[in-house]
C-alpha cells in the first residue's frame, strides 16, 4: 500500500464549512482508506490505499467528502516524495518576507505562470516547483496582494489550495 498526503481546501470556513477532524478521519476510512491521520484542523490528511491513480484517489476522497458534508471539498493529494520535493524547494528559496505554498491539482504550464506573473505586484515573485507555487511577499504578509487563490486557479487553470511553509515541513517531518 502506498501512502498520500491529501490537503482539503474551504473547510472550516464560516459556519457551514465545518468538518473536524475526527469526521474527516471517519469519511476517509468510510471511502475505504486505511491509516488515516490528520493534521491540525485546515484539512492535511495521511492515508494509504491501493489505489495508484492520483485522480481517482482525489475522485473517491471528494465523492466521500460531499456524501458526508453536503457540500464539495477539493482535495488535492500528494506522494510522500512530491511533498518531499514542495519541501526541499521551500527551503532553499531565499526571502526575508511571507512565504505561502500553493498546492495545485495540476503542473501549470508555463502560459499559465506567465499570466499569473503579470499579476504580481512590486515586492511580490513567484516560484514554481513540480506541482506547488511558492508567492513570496513582503513582511505583511498577503494583505494588499491580488494574488489570491481564485485569481491563481484563473491564471493557472487548476484547483489549489494554501499553506505555508512550516506546515510543510512538519508534514514531511511527520508522515513522508
Amino acid at each position: 500500500m502506498a501512502t498520500y498526503v491529501a490537503f482539503l481546501r474551504a473547510i472550516n470556513l464560516g459556519a457551514k464549512r465545518k468538518f473536524p477532524k475526527d469526521d474527516i478521519v471517519a469519511a476517509t476510512q468510510a471511502a475505504g482508506f486505511e491509516d488515516v491521520a490528520t493534521h491540525i484542523n485546515t484539512g492535511n490528511v495521511r492515508l494509504s490505499t491501493r489505489m495508484r491513480s492520483r485522480g481517482r484517489i482525489e475522485q473517491a476522497l471528494e465523492e466521500a467528502y460531499l456524501a458526508d458534508r453536503g457540500f464539495e471539498v477539493p482535495t488535492i493529494v500528494y506522494a510522500g516524495s512530491e511533498l518531499r520535493e514542495v519541501h526541499a524547494h521551500a527551503s532553499a528559496v531565499d526571502h526575508d518576507g511571507r512565504h505561502y505554498v500553493a498546492l495545485l491539482r495540476d503542473e501549470p504550464t508555463a502560459e499559465g505562470v506567465k499570466r499569473l506573473r503579470e499579476k504580481t505586484q512590486p515586492g511580490e515573485r513567484i516560484e514554481v516547483g513540480g506541482r506547488a507555487l511558492h508567492l513570496l511577499v513582503s513582511a505583511d504578509g498577503v494583505h494588499g496582494t491580488r494574488l489570491t487563490n481564485p485569481l491563481v486557479e484563473k491564471c493557472l487553470g487548476t484547483t489549489s489550495t494554501w499553506r505555508n511553509p512550516t506546515v510543510v515541513a512538519a508534514l514531511v517531518e511527520k508522515w513522508c
